[in-house]
């Protein structure tokens, strides 16, 4: 699966260059065998340097590398993968206050879509 489409990169990168603001997450990347969920909402103009919020057992605010996430072999022929379902126009503070509180993107998903007007909380 190709992690980033030409107009999420363009978004990300619009975002990376407007620095210190509050960002909605523009993109969802998961491992679906397990830990480790990223939220990104911004990409640095070198490409491969995400910001956002990542949960690989706790949830945190930083950076992390596309390139590695692309470079992530599971078993079953299987890697990161981008959901292609993802919307939310909480910004990214939200989402990692909701996700400390819970302990995981993931639970602070389930609690944030079923609390968004119009969302079925699934």
């Amino acid at each position: 699966m190709i992690l980033l489409t030409d107009e999420l990169r363009e978004r990300l990168l619009a975002n990376g260059r407007e620095r210190n603001a509050d960002h909605v997450p523009v993109a969802k990347f998961f491992n679906p065998l397990g830990e480790g969920v990223w939220l990104a909402t911004e990409l640095d103009a070198d490409g491969d340097t995400l910001f956002g919020l990542a949960d690989l057992g706790y949830p945190e605010l930083g950076s992390f590398s596309l390139l590695e996430m692309t470079s992530v072999r599971l078993p079953f022929g299987m890697g990161i993968e981008r959901d292609i379902l993802f919307a939310t126009d909480l910004p990214i503070s939200v989402w990692a206050e909701a996700a400390h509180r819970a302990g995981s993107i993931r639970d602070a998903e389930r609690i944030l879509c079923a609390a968004e007007p119009g969302r079925d909380g699934a």
